[in-house]
């Protein structure tokens, strides 16, 4: 029997010795290899120079957060749980890379830009930047924050309470708060190092750091168990855990082979396609090759997947012959995704504590740099570029003068520090979001569904040829898709009011237009915006499923699964858009 109190958790000398040896090592390695960014161009496309195995290893590394890394093992640990979630990788994760690889690379090479939020500007209007990079940001800060929120759940364990107590009798700050806090302040002084040159290389020695620390934490458990790999895989089988493919047609279930080469396809297509988080790395490499190269080299970074989805198996195993008790299981049951950092401070020797916990700190850094990169750029290019374009008296294609980079870069930098502000404060509320999802793995994959559907419809409308409508009905649409997608998921009171009350100032903006004359805004297409707010707030009645709970066995009304959500949503913003779109004009930049 295992009864260890969790007073007794904490790192020895030799576990700080080694993460912060491997915090040292890896700013001052980032630092070097990012070398001097002096302009724009370097600080955000890395000078478009860098390695495609470079760039597919910080795609890989963004992916794969402290999600990943805590949560996948919990879900697999626990009862019913299986390999089934590998079903997104095997099917969605690998057509998405290919399709995005052979169609939109290629489109964003056609000319220098900095997002794909450029690029659909460049097709649908200056308007369109601005609302498709409102919308990333979104979608952006309620993904990462929920992984930042994992990983400061994994530091509150594995530090321990005496590390938190003199903040905590002090002041009373939550621990989880304080470990939000450390962070991200972390994250934030990495990415004002060298900009997406440092974010890369630092991603590529993180991706190094936590495969090694998924593989030691694997060799770990199966060393603690008596009959090591063989237990591992009688009692696994046994119990059902290695069962990856699942035909069940039922939508609001999620690890399904439907959900897989549907849904995720589509989400992931709008994820690695139009997310500035993902995409933005693309950018950096030296041509369409290369960046085809690097997206699709990224799949094999599943590895790691399927090497922490073993670790749920291993601690299953483990824990069938060394059941929790005490404290210990009073933890556990309080929060499912501690399974795995319970493990690594009672059972890992130390040392290898200290590099697992490395790993699954890079895991977390590596998530969070990169979107505080992207939201940065994204922020420079929308907001402060066109009012420092008026201000110098240039035209929406002029280049700015030379002697502008430093600025710019400067600008860029502050723009990271607000960011990082924001996604650490968001990741606070996480700590209430979270309650009503069954894993944080779930809450970090659905979080990026409510936005991923509208930009996917962006590009769409701006790369199909036979589409030839502009940019006015998408910034009615997009905004309403989140809002239908949220209606999708939530089915309160308190969201019917939220969702029509969004959707109400959709019309009454509409309506303003109509009475100002401007261009589009007739009266027929303010039937259409309320015809789709009337679908909105139908869906968000009527949208959910009668179904009998697995572990419970009582009935229960059930939502669309989250796969789903970004599919659903790219069609919704995809017809409205169309719907009440005016025809494209020539110079589509110059629209506001």
């Amino acid at each position: 029997m295992l009864d260890i109190s969790l007073a007794s958790y904490g790192f020895t000398w030799i576990d700080w010795l080694v993460l912060i040896g491997y915090l040292t090592l890896t700013t001052v390695l980032g630092a070097k290899l990012a070398g001097k960014n002096t302009t724009i161009r370097e600080f955000f496309l890395g000078g478009r120079k860098l390695p495609w195995w470079a760039v597919a290893g910080s795609i890989i590394a963004t992916e794969i957060s402290a999600v990943t890394f805590v949560s996948v093992p919990s879900v697999v640990f626990k009862p019913g749980g299986d390999l089934r979630y590998f079903q997104h990788a095997l099917f969605g994760a690998l057509i998405a890379r290919v399709i995005v690889a052979l169609v939109l690379v290629p489109a964003y090479y056609q000319r220098e830009i900095y997002s794909p939020y450029d690029y659909m500007g460049h097709k649908l209007g200056a308007a369109v930047k601005k609302v498709t990079t409102a919308l990333f940001s979104l979608g952006g800060i309620l993904a990462q924050s929920s992984r930042v929120y994992l990983t400061a759940v994994v530091l509150e364990v594995v530090l321990g309470p005496s590390f938190f107590a003199p903040v905590k009798d002090a002041l009373g700050i939550d621990p989880v708060v304080q470990s939000i806090v450390l962070i991200g302040v972390i994250a934030i002084v990495w990415t004002l190092l060298g900009g997406i040159t440092t974010v890369i290389w630092t991603d590529v020695i993180l991706f190094g750091v936590f495969f090694v620390g998924a593989l030691i934490a694997l060799g770990c458990v199966v060393w603690n168990l008596d009959g090591g790999l063989a237990e591992l895989f009688r009692v696994g089988w046994d119990a059902g855990k290695f069962r990856v493919l699942d035909f069940d047609t039922d939508p609001t279930k999620t690890y399904t082979v439907i959900a897989a080469a549907f849904g995720t396809t589509l989400g992931n297509i709008g994820i690695f396609g139009t997310d500035q988080l993902m995409a933005q790395r693309v950018f950096c490499c030296k041509n369409v090759r290369d960046a085809q190269k690097a997206m699709i080299a990224s799949w094999f970074g599943n590895a790691v997947t399927l090497t922490v989805m073993l670790v749920g198996i291993a601690l299953f195993a483990y824990y069938a012959k060394h059941p929790l008790e005490g404290e210990t299981l009073a933890s556990y049951q309080a929060n499912n995704e501690r399974i795995f950092p319970i493990f690594i401070v009672q059972v890992i020797p130390p040392g290898l504590t200290g590099l697992i916990i490395a790993g699954i700190f890079a895991a977390a850094i590596s998530s969070l740099d990169s979107i505080l990169a992207a939201l940065a750029q994204t922020s420079l290019s929308a907001i402060w570029q066109p009012l420092r374009r008026r201000k110098l008296g240039l035209g929406p294609d002029e280049p700015f003068p030379p002697d502008e980079d430093r600025r710019q870069v400067a600008v860029g930098r502050k723009f990271i520090v607000i960011a990082g502000i924001v996604l650490t404060a968001a990741a606070i509320g996480m700590i209430e979001v979270a309650k009503h999802y069954a894993s944080i793995l779930d809450l970090a994959l659905a979080m990026a569904g409510y936005t991923s559907g509208a930009l996917l419809a962006g590009f769409l409308l701006a790369f199909l040829p036979q589409v030839r409508v502009d940019g006015f009905g998408y910034c009615f649409a997009a905004p309403l898709s989140a809002v239908f997608v949220y209606a999708l998921v939530w089915h309160t009171e308190n969201s019917a009011w939220i969702a029509g009350g969004l959707g109400l100032c959709a019309i009454a903006i509409h309506a303003i237009c109509c009475v100002r004359g401007v261009r589009g805004a007739t009266l027929d297409r303010l039937i259409v915006l309320i015809v789709a707010v009337a679908i909105i707030l139908v869906v968000n009645r009527y949208g959910t499923f009668t179904r009998v709970d697995a572990v419970t066995q009582q009935v229960a009304e059930k939502a669309i699964a989250f796969p789903y959500q970004a599919p659903l949503g790219a069609a919704f913003a995809f017809v409205f858009a169309l719907l009440l779109g005016r025809p494209r004009i020539a110079e589509p930049e110059t629209i506001r």
